[in-house]
């Protein structure tokens, strides 16, 4: 008696609009197949909509990529064509390998030739690998073609005016249909509101002695009255989730459930030549042959006057931050210098002939901080450099080299799992050669295995070798940019409190904290200092 395999149906789209390629009928079509070949489907499935196969490698994808990982939970693996899995030679191979990895079973319901089922249960087969390769490069084939022509038409309708090409529109615009076909952008409502609003407090009312908002203070308002971000509006009006990934510290990726409004973010969205309806191409207008801009709607939701003054607004308020006497534009305590008013990280002040000081960022950020700072950037720089050198600055900067290990189990795993299968077909031989064969190649892989299991796990170790150079040294050597990232690497982390009365003399110790919070660092300084106190104890005995 067999046991029969347990399957998962996989689903995908790259156009949620696409009738042809619907989930019903990739649906219907994954269970006709699974039927036939006696695969239970049970409730399994793994349904990827508005995923590109082109970008997006199967392990990649939402479900899919889940139901990968949990390999030991399902047999096989049920498409409805081949393009719904992959559309690269690359991305077959990986999955191919996979299968092959842990042993299932790829089909694919429909196809030019009917039915596929590529069963990798027997790694030595060399059909199915072949099969792959054949049905990849098509994939690849078609999906090359594809960009192409897709490329094409979009590079054409960028100068059709009126037509728009698809994907996302700009804030403030949606998609509405073209009389004759296609699509063009009409004023979208809800999105126009917020944008009066924001024109309407960056301008103020000087006949009513209402004074205009700064984009900071904008951006709080937005963001304390709860209105979507300009990436999140498209996001609800698609029907999908807001928020979603974004960039942190370097090698991290952080993922918010919304976006917030940023100053920035709305300085782009006044100063767009989109809000005059142009066509615009990496943020450069599109023209016709008269050298015009390219209109890609009807219904602009500024006139050129109105555009124009709110350009000449920003440029009030704007500092050049491009002043070629401006030297030394990297910040000493770039991401180690905090506010303890709201934790956020401080900036840069440098206004044009004025004392350069640190800022609180909250406001920047679209935030509120209850007691923003503000201290002097000789002050905070020379006490930051002068604690990071009492508690590090003899410390002796080392490498650290990682030698790897070794562990026979996963070959032992694989090359046992080779043997049983080897095994399952004794008996079936019928001449003395294949049977002579058969025993050589049994004899082999229990040869290897008792060989492997001879062998002893070897774990990675860690060694760390001496420059002779300590961080002092290191300093002295330094530019503002190398100082700040040995900082960083240490973990250096200062906190500025609001000033007294009377501060504005000389810094006010009492104010900041610095303190290194890598552990390896923490702990040299420590003992470095514990050092230090007691060899000023035995100068003073």
């Amino acid at each position: 008696m067999t046991t029969q395999l347990r399957g998962v149906s996989c689903l995908r789209l790259s156009v949620l609009t696409d009738e042809t390629t619907s989930p019903e009928r990739q649906r219907e079509a994954n269970r006709g197949a699974a039927l036939s070949l006696g695969i239970d489907l049970a409730d399994r499935e793994a349904v990827d909509l508005g995923v590109s196969a082109s970008k997006t490698t199967p392990f990649e994808r939402p479900e899919l990529g889940a139901w990968l990982r949990r390999p030991d939970e399902f047999d096989a693996l049920v498409f409805w064509r081949f393009d719904r899995a992959v559309r690269s030679m690359d991305d077959m191979h990986e999955l191919a390998k996979w299968a092959r990895e842990n042993r299932k079973m790829i089909v694919f319901a429909e196809g030019p030739g009917g039915r596929l089922v590529l069963d990798f249960r027997n790694p030595l087969d060399p059909m199915a690998q072949l099969m792959v390769t054949l049905f990849a490069f098509a994939a690849q084939m078609e999906a090359q073609s594809i960009r192409e022509r897709v490329t094409s038409a979009q590079a054409a309708m960028r100068t059709m005016p009126l037509r728009w090409r698809g994907s996302r529109p700009p804030y403030g615009y949606m998609p509405a249909p073209l009389e004759g076909g296609g699509w063009t952008l009409v004023q979208d409502p809800e999105a126009v509101a917020v944008l009066e609003r924001i024109i309407r407090e960056l301008m103020g009312d000087p006949s009513r002695g209402i004074p205009g908002k700064s984009l900071a203070a904008i951006a709080r308002g937005l963001n304390a009255d709860g209105i979507p971000s300009s990436r999140d509006h498209w996001s609800l009006k698609q029907g999908r989730k807001t928020g979603g990934k974004t960039g942190g510290k370097a090698g991290e990726t952080v993922v918010r459930g919304r976006f917030a409004w940023r100053h920035n973010a709305i300085k782009a969205l006044l100063t767009s030549e989109r809000l005059l309806g142009w066509k615009l191409t990496d943020n450069k207008p599109v023209r016709n042959s008269d050298g015009e801009p390219v209109m890609a709607t009807a219904e602009p939701i500024l006139k050129r006057e109105e555009f124009d003054a709110i350009g000449a607004k920003l440029a009030e308020r704007s500092v050049d931050n491009k002043k070629t006497d401006r030297v030394d534009t990297v910040a000493l305590l770039l991401r180690v210098i905090h506010c303890a008013g709201c934790g956020e990280r401080m900036y840069l002040d440098r206004p044009s002939g004025k004392t350069e000081t640190y800022k609180c960022g909250a406001s920047i950020r679209g935030k509120h901080c209850p007691a923003p700072v503000s201290i002097k950037r000789e002050w905070v720089e020379e006490y930051a450099e002068r604690e990071f050198l009492r508690m590090l600055g003899a410390l002796e900067v080392t490498q650290t080299r990682t030698i790897p290990g070794y562990d026979p189990q996963p070959e032992i795993a694989a090359t046992l799992a080779e043997y049983e299968d080897h095994m399952a077909q004794q008996g079936r031989q019928r001449s003395n050669a294949a049977k002579t064969a058969w025993q050589r190649h049994a004899d082999a892989l229990d040869a290897r295995l008792a060989e492997l299991e001879t062998r002893e796990r070897i774990e990675p170790r860690t060694e760390e070798i001496r420059t002779g150079k300590t961080y002092a040294i290191l300093w002295a050597k330094a530019d503002t940019e190398g100082r700040r990232k040995l900082m960083q690497q240490a973990g250096a982390h200062m906190s500025v409190k609001r000033s007294t009365r009377g501060g504005w003399r000389r810094l006010d110790e009492s104010r900041v904290s610095f303190e290194v919070r890598d552990p390896f660092f923490s702990d040299a300084a420590d003992a470095l200092m514990a050092v230090a106190a007691e060899v000023e104890t035995a100068d003073l005995s």
